[in-house]
């Protein structure tokens, strides 16, 4: 079995878990967020797109109600010994089955913490879900109850957070070997995806964001490949990831020359990056962080350029995306805490001068302040 925590780990994290439902008062805990069952129990799959649910009750019980190809998947993956499988037939609903399961822990009038804000969750089967806890019990959103234990890093969830900081300086490594005029996106994308690969690393839990020309104002992947012109700029943001824990990168590299306003935003990321770093200290909030962001820029005159949050936590994340809570915007009230792992990135899109220009790196909080993850320099490479 593939586990890839200790059995004290898990221990602790169900501990964790069956306490704060104690403080929120749920009997019992309907995860459809793959995270939390992965978290929880290493269970990894990405079968979750389909109705999936973990029970876990206040006497400790864990059921999996899942589909039959990930039978074999939660076996092999995690420490779950009750896994019940729903038979796919035309007209089914799995919520029957659900209800059968809560029926079994006498859950019938007890209060039932959900996951809404899970990607499985679709707006198909939380109306399925709901109907079919309709004066069966008393449910609450719970979405974030695992999210808020999983956003500090243990040790051992911090020993694969580094790797996959090592992995992401070597991509960038590949990045730097490969790009030059004339050289392929398709090519550099393959090089760094390769390195991580070989590395022992994961696939991430979003594509890579790579454009050159026009798209390296895009903070998004999307499908159009070219080939690097003589004078050009190539975004990329892309993660190292081993065992599903993300460390972030972002850099926009010129071809040929820099543009003198390359230059000016290029300084201005690093400014902004290095007030960001002085504030990303326990007792600050992610609010604080942020704003840091937006006066060093708006001070500069690029407030129409930036964008309206700076970053966000990072961890074991599945696709579709690798961005977690909570995320560094004005206002955010969340609590600068040791363990926390932020990625911040610096992103300055000039749509009047067609120029872009990012910075971005991941760190981990500690007792003290908080240590970059990358080891590479945040120096403007012309390439």
């Amino acid at each position: 079995m593939g586990l890839h925590f200790t059995a004290e780990e898990f221990s602790k994290r169900k501990q964790d878990v069956l306490k704060s439902m104690k403080e929120q008062n749920l009997d019992a805990l309907l995860m459809f967020r793959q995270e939390s069952m992965y978290w929880l129990t290493g269970y990894d799959t990405f079968g979750y797109v389909f109705f999936q649910t973990l029970i876990l009750d206040q006497k400790g019980n864990i059921i999996l109600l899942t589909r039959a190809p990930d039978l074999r998947q939660a076996q092999n993956t995690s420490n779950i010994k009750d896994i019940r499988i729903w038979v796919d037939q035309d007209g089914i609903n799995p919520t029957n089955d659900l209800k059968h399961i809560l029926n079994e822990l006498n859950l019938k009038d007890k209060k039932i913490g959900i996951e809404y804000e899970a990607y499985g969750m679709t707006g198909r089967n939380a109306l399925r879900l709901n109907k079919s806890l309709e004066n069966y019990c008393n449910v609450e959103d719970q979405s974030e109850l695992i999210t808020k234990l999983r956003v500090i890093k243990s040790d051992e969830e911090l020993v694969y957070v580094k790797k996959a900081a090592e992995l992401a300086d070597r991509a960038l490594d590949e990045a730097w070997k490969y790009t030059k005029a004339g050289a392929s996106e398709a090519k550099i994308l393959a090089e760094m995806q390769r390195a991580v690969l070989e590395g022992g690393g994961d696939y991430p839990a979003n594509e890579y964001i790579i454009g050159s020309g026009d798209n390296a104002l895009l903070c998004r992947y999307q499908a159009e490949k070219r080939n690097l012109s003589d004078t050009d700029q190539l975004s990329l943001e892309w993660a190292g990831t081993f065992k599903h824990y993300h460390s972030v990168m972002f850099r926009t590299i010129p071809i040929g020359k820099a543009d003198s306003k390359h230059i000016k935003m290029h300084e201005a990321c690093v400014d902004a990056l290095t007030n960001c770093v002085k504030t990303l200290i326990p007792g600050k909030t992610a609010g604080d962080v942020f704003d840091a962001h937006a006066k060093t820029f708006d001070d500069l005159g690029f407030k129409k350029a930036r964008m309206n949050a700076c970053g966000y936590s990072l961890g074991s994340t599945f696709s579709p995306n690798w961005m977690d809570w909570p995320m560094l915007y004005t206002g955010n009230p969340y609590v600068i805490t040791p363990g926390n792992v932020f990625f911040m990135h610096m992103i300055l899109m000039d749509s009047d001068s067609n120029l872009a220009m990012n910075l971005g790196e991941t760190y981990l909080v500690t007792e003290n302040g908080n240590e970059r993850l990358g080891k590479q320099k945040l120096d403007l490479v012309i390439l």
